[in-house]
């Protein structure tokens, strides 16, 4: 078996964890494949040597992994989507952070755990992605799908900015705020929920709109079907405003409208046959857990 491995930094005291998932791949005869920037990392930390194999893009991965390993939190898996893309290599993700609804593998548990996988004792889940388009051709626009989910906030100003939100081309609403945030289930619990806005399950074909501070008080989270095409004109007292897709920010003149909706291919993520999503909502925030006494 071939398999990736993806991380953004590892600081000396997590240097056991790596070393741990390494020495699990090479005791069970897995040939692992590293991002460049991690390649090195990894190297200088002397935990690897200079002839193991490494990617650079996409392009290195298909047809040539099994599963992508991604050792840091929920962001780190965020950030190797732009590798992943449409290839549906699944990812397993070791949480070296501290909340992690998708990076749910703990760092104490890495061995039992990353054998389990080898033997295949895990589900594969569909998460759906949103997928960005604009009206006019943006420069230096980043991979334009989000998993979590597609902010639009305000920028150089402390000043509101008005959103007229469409839905398959009716009129909404028009939010006055600091922004509208498109969430799918996966990111029903980060941004979207920080905001005010529900807990969606991850399997479920819906998106939620969740108002940024808006100054008409009456705007509330909407969950809507996936299906839905949501069109956003944007205008405010500043020339341009923020587009963030998983925290990638673009800066976009208001002139430029938005178009957001389901893409056409979902992202697969590994899960252990003993983890639900329920378990994970109430370990990670505690629900039924009395500390009263």
């Amino acid at each position: 078996m071939r398999v990736g491995l993806y991380g953004q930094t590892l600081s000396v005291d997590k240097k056991i964890y790596a070393e741990q998932l390494l020495t699990t791949f090479k005791n069970n005869g897995i040939v692992v494949v590293i991002e460049k920037k991690f390649h090195e990392l990894l190297a200088n930390l002397d935990l690897i040597s200079n002839d193991v194999e490494f990617f650079e893009e996409e392009d290195d991965l298909k047809n040539n992994i099994s599963l992508m390993f991604t050792l840091g939190g929920d962001g780190t898996i965020l950030r190797v989507l732009s590798f992943i893309k449409n290839s549906e290599i699944p990812i397993v993700g070791i949480n070296l952070g501290r909340l992690g609804f998708m990076a749910t593998i703990p760092k104490e548990d890495i061995k039992l755990n990353v054998e389990n996988i080898i033997k295949g004792k895990y589900n594969i889940l569909d998460r759906q992605l949103l997928k960005l388009t604009t009206s006019e051709k943006v420069e230096n626009m980043p991979y334009n799908y989000a998993l979590n989910e597609i902010a639009i906030s305000r920028k150089e100003t402390t000043s509101m900015i008005t959103i007229d939100a469409y839905l398959d081309n009716e009129y909404l609403n028009s939010y006055w705020a600091d922004g509208l945030i498109i969430a799918t289930p996966t990111g029903s619990t980060g941004y979207s929920l920080s905001c005010g806005g529900p807990i969606i399950m991850p399997e479920s074909s819906n998106m939620v709109l969740t108002p940024i501070a808006p100054h008409n008080l009456y705007a509330r989270p909407f969950v809507i079907p996936d299906e839905t095409k949501i069109n956003l004109n944007v205008s405010g007292r500043a020339e341009n405003y923020l587009v963030s897709l998983d925290s990638r920010l673009i800066t976009i003149p208001h002139h430029i409208k938005l178009s957001i909706k389901k893409s056409n291919f979902s992202i697969k993520m590994v899960q252990l046959e003993d983890q639900r999503f329920l378990k994970t909502l109430r370990k990670k925030m505690f629900w039924g857990e009395d500390y009263r006494n």
